[in-house]
C-alpha cells in the first residue's frame, strides 16, 4: 500500500507546497493497510520533472471505518544534485581522510549498514586514521541517482581495511538537505581475469532513455523474480538479449549460454545460489540496481546486481556478492532496512 500512500501525500503536498518549499503539516493522512513501522517515502520523477518529493510521517491512529490516519511531519521537494554530494563524501573520506571535510557531507544522525563499520557520523570518522595508514583510494565508475538515494559503482585500491588489496562495491547513500543520512554498500574482491575478459568494472557509463527508467526497473524485477527466484525460469529470453549480453560476474562468460553453463556447473556441484527477496531497485534510465538477499555455499549473502537496459532487454551486468555476517558486527542495523 505504499504505493497508495505516496499518491495521497502528493496530491496533498502539490496542493500546500511550492517547489522551494519545506513545511511542517500535522494535518492527518488516511491510508489503508500501511506497515506503522514506515517513516518516510519518496516520489520521483513529480509530473516528468527531476525532483525529489519526499515525507516523514509517524502513525496518529484509526479511523472509525479501520483506516489507519498518519501525520505528516516534514515535506520538502529538493532539486539539488545528488550525485555531487555523494562524490564528495567520498572524497572527504577516501582521498582527504578529513574529520572536518566529512562532517560537509555527513549527517551527525548518520547511519550505517556495513556491518563491520562502527554506527554514526563518529564511528565513520573513527575509521578515517586506518584508511590514511593503508592509502585506500577509490575509484568511481558509475553513478546514478533515484529520488533520495544515490548508487555509486567503485573500486578500492589498498584496500585491506575492507578485506583484500582491491575491491569492488556497490555503495548507496540516501541524501537529504545536502546531507548524506544512510549507507548500504556490498563489497568483494576483485578478480582478474575472468570468464568473459571483461573487468568487474569496465563498460559503458553513459546514462540515456530516462523515459524508460520504470520500464527498465520493471524488466529487473521480472529477471530476478522469474529466473533467479525460480518463478518461471524459461522465460530468460525474454528479458535477456541473445544479440548482446556482455557479462561482468568474473565466473561467467558472456552472453545466454555463459549463464546456461554456470548454472550446469554450479547445478551439478549442489551449490546453485538462491535468491529469496528484492530489499531495493533503484534506476535512472538504462541503468538499473536491484538488491537481493539470499544464500550461496549454505551461507546468508547479499546479491547486488547492475543491468544495463537496451531496446526492452538487458544487455550487460555487473555484481558484487558479499557473505552477509552473523558475528563480530559493529552495530544491529542490518545490510538492509531500506
Amino acid at each position: 500500500m505504499k504505493r497508495k500512500l505516496i499518491g495521497v501525500l502528493i496530491g496533498f503536498l502539490i496542493g500546500t507546497t511550492n517547489s522551494h518549499a519545506d513545511g511542517i503539516c500535522p494535518t492527518p493522512i488516511l491510508g489503508e493497510n500501511l506497515d506503522i513501522s514506515m517513516r518516510s517515502i519518496l516520489y520521483s520523477p513529480l509530473q516528468g520533472n527531476p525532483m525529489n518529493l519526499w515525507a516523514d510521517f509517524s502513525f496518529y491512529g484509526s479511523a472509525p471505518d479501520g483506516k489507519l490516519l498518519w501525520v505528516l511531519n516534514k515535506y520538502g521537494i529538493n532539486t539539488e544534485d545528488l550525485k555531487e554530494v555523494a562524490n564528495n563524501a567520498f572524497l572527504a573520506i577516501f582521498r582527504d581522510y578529513s574529520a572536518d571535510e566529512v562532517k560537509k557531507y555527513i549527517a551527525p544522525n548518520f547511519i550505517q549498514h556495513n556491518p563491520t563499520v562502527p554506527d554514526g557520523r563518529d564511528g565513520l570518522i573513527s575509521l578515517l586514521p586506518t584508511l590514511k595508514q593503508f592509502g585506500t583510494r577509490y575509484t568511481n565508475h558509475r553513478i546514478i541517482q533515484d529520488g533520495e538515494f544515490v548508487l555509486l559503482h567503485n573500486s578500492f585500491t589498498a584496500a585491506q581495511p575492507f578485506g583484500a588489496e582491491r575491491v569492488v562495491t556497490f555503495d548507496i547513500y540516501r541524501v537529504r538537505d545536502g546531507l548524506v543520512t544512510e549507507h548500504w554498500d556490498a563489497i568483494q574482491p576483485w578478480v582478474y581475469p575472468t570468464a568473459s575478459g571483461r573487468t568487474m568494472t569496465d563498460g559503458p557509463t553513459e546514462i540515456t532513455d530516462l523515459d524508460k527508467t520504470d520500464a527498465n526497473k520493471a524488466l529487473a524485477v521480472s529477471l530476478i523474480e522469474d529466473v533467479l527466484m525460480g518463478k518461471n525460469p524459461s522465460k530468460i529470453a525474454e528479458y535477456i538479449s541473445a544479440e548482446e549480453y556482455h557479462q561482468h560476474n568474473p565466473a561467467t562468460k558472456d552472453g545466454l549460454s555463459g549463464i546456461v553453463e554456470t548454472v550446469q556447473q554450479l547445478t551439478a556441484q549442489n551449490n546453485m545460489f538462491k535468491y529469496k527477496k528484492i530489499h531495493k531497485v533503484l534506476g535512472e534510465g538504462n541503468f538499473v540496481l536491484t538488491v537481493s538477499e539470499g544464500e550461496w555455499s549454505g551461507k546468508p549473502q547479499v546479491f547486488y546486481d547492475l543491468f544495463r537496459m537496451k531496446a526492452g532487454k538487458i544487455v550487460e551486468h555487473w555484481d558484487v556478492i558479499q557473505e552477509i555476517p552473523t558475528t563480530g558486527l559493529a552495530h544491529n542495523n542490518g545490510m538492509f532496512g531500506f
